[in-house]
C-alpha cells in the first residue's frame, strides 16, 4: 500500500440563474481566492441578491469536495480557487409604450462555475483489490 499526497478540486455549477452576469460578477470577484470560511462570512453579510445564489453554490461545492474525498472539509483549509460567470440566454419581452409603440425588455440569465481546492495535502490511501465477502448461507424454509 502506498500513500499519495494530493490536492483535490471540486466543482459546483449554476445554470440559467435569472440574473445578469454583470451583477453576479460584482459578488463573485469578492470571494475569488478567499478561504471558504471567510467567503461564507462575506456572502452572509453582503446585501446583494447574487450573494444568496453564491452562498448556496459554495456550500454545494464544499459538499461535493467532501463526497470526492470522504473527508471533513474543515480539516483541509479549502479555498475558492476559481469562480467565473458566463452570460446565458435572454428572454425578450415587450412592454406597451405611448403612441402605440412597444419597448423591448430583456431578462438576462447567467451561468456560474465555482471550484474549491484544499491547501493542505490530502493523503489518499490505495485500497487492496482483494475484498473479503461474507458468505451468506441460504436456509430453506
Amino acid at each position: 500500500m502506498e500513500q499519495n499526497q494530493e490536492f483535490v478540486t471540486a466543482v459546483a455549477k449554476i445554470k440559467s440563474c435569472q440574473m445578469s452576469a454583470r451583477k453576479m460578477r460584482l459578488v463573485a470577484d469578492i470571494i475569488r481566492g478567499v478561504e471558504v470560511e471567510k467567503a461564507l462570512g462575506i456572502l452572509k453579510f453582503t446585501t446583494k441578491e447574487a450573494a444568496r445564489w453564491l452562498d448556496k453554490l459554495l456550500t454545494s461545492a464544499i459538499a461535493n469536495w467532501g463526497v470526492l474525498t470522504d473527508e471533513e472539509a474543515d480539516d483541509y483549509e479549502l479555498v475558492v480557487s476559481a469562480i467565473w460567470v458566463d452570460q446565458g440566454a435572454q428572454l425578450k419581452r415587450f412592454r406597451p409604450a405611448p403612441h402605440g409603440r412597444a419597448h423591448r425588455i430583456r431578462k438576462h440569465f447567467c451561468h456560474v462555475t465555482l471550484q474549491v481546492t484544499n491547501t493542505k495535502t490530502l493523503e489518499i490511501r490505495e485500497v487492496n483489490e482483494e475484498v473479503a465477502y461474507e458468505e451468506v448461507e441460504e436456509t430453506e424454509s
